[in-house]
């Protein structure tokens, strides 16, 4: 009996340690794949704290990492380059509205959409989802071309109606959405309710939408990404983007696109303070909805 005790002993000891080691060495790779994702952004705060000439003269792997002080001075160069092309208010402005209107309908719509798939039977059902899902295999640049044809035809050119609307439609999210509710959606929740006397949509609203906060948090901070960092479409859309010197419609990303346009009177220093300060939008979005993800994947783990 001893000796079976102490071989179960060592053998719990050996599973200990073994555990401890493949711990330690995710913890360590985990740590790796944290600094190779954070340092492009670290890198780029620094050099938003420098000048132009700090970013050209730059040499050696040391001063890569030593900030500098000219970030207020960069801001104000920034704010103040008001011109007909370029206005960082202005693009902040253009992008904030098309992005918060396009990440609210593609979430709604999408999760809709999905809820639809999940609960009701229908004889074209399976045909309408692989119709979603070869939709989804199309890329955008295949049906630009037409897109914008299609636009200047109802005469919606230099308007961000093109850049909202569509946002509807959102294959990957609907997909991604539908697989979430098949695993953690059940149908009885939708006859509970119906037999409460809850209407079908009420019951989307009170009862799905809540239950799919984490799939609605996750597809809505892609859905800001893509949408605020989008430069091909509006670039399309916007032909005219002054509408005669009155409006200035660019987005933030078509407000880069001027700065980095002239290489000889390019100033790095800016550059890199107007992306920094792009991305301070993205960090605000994923910091609130990050909490619904985690609360999502908290309540998952636990079974009564």
């Amino acid at each position: 009996m001893s000796k079976m005790k102490a071989t179960y002993g060592d053998t719990q000891d050996n599973y200990t340690k073994s555990l401890k080691i493949k711990s330690g060495i995710i913890f360590v790779w985990l740590i790796i794949l944290t600094i190779i994702c954070l340092l492009p952004i670290y890198i780029l705060i620094l050099n938003a704290t420098r000048s132009h000439g700090e970013i050209i003269s730059m040499t050696g792997l040391g001063s890569l990492f030593v900030p500098s002080g000219h970030f207020a001075e960069n801001v104000k160069n920034l704010s103040t380059k008001t011109s007909e092309d370029f206005s960082l208010m202005i693009g902040y402005k253009n992008s904030l509205t098309i992005t918060v209107c396009s990440t609210f309908l593609t979430v709604f719509f999408s999760a809709m959409t999905a809820y639809g798939i999940r609960v009701y039977d229908f004889k074209i059902k399976d045909a309408a989802y692989t119709a979603i899902l070869l939709v989804m295999m199309v890329p955008v640049q295949v049906t630009s071309a037409g897109f914008v044809k299609f636009m200047i035809n109802l005469g919606l050119t230099n308007s961000f109606i093109p850049l909202i609307i569509p946002a509807v439609a959102a294959p990957a999210v609907v997909y991604f959405m539908v697989s979430y509710l098949k695993s953690s959606f059940s149908q009885a929740i939708v006859e509970a309710a119906r037999i409460d006397g809850c209407s079908e949509f009420r019951t989307f609203l009170q009862i799905a939408i809540p239950m799919m906060k984490p799939a609605i948090a996750v597809q809505a901070i892609f859905a800001f990404i893509a949408s605020w960092n989008n430069f091909y479409t509006p670039n399309m859309i916007l032909i005219d983007p002054n509408k005669g010197g009155t409006t200035n419609l660019r987005t933030l990303p078509m407000m880069l696109g001027i700065l980095q346009s002239s290489q000889k009177t390019a100033d790095y220093g800016m550059i890199y303070t107007c992306i920094a300060l792009g991305i301070i939008p993205i960090i605000i979005a994923y910091i609130c909805l990050s909490k619904f993800i985690i609360a999502g994947v908290a309540l998952g783990g636990v079974k009564e």
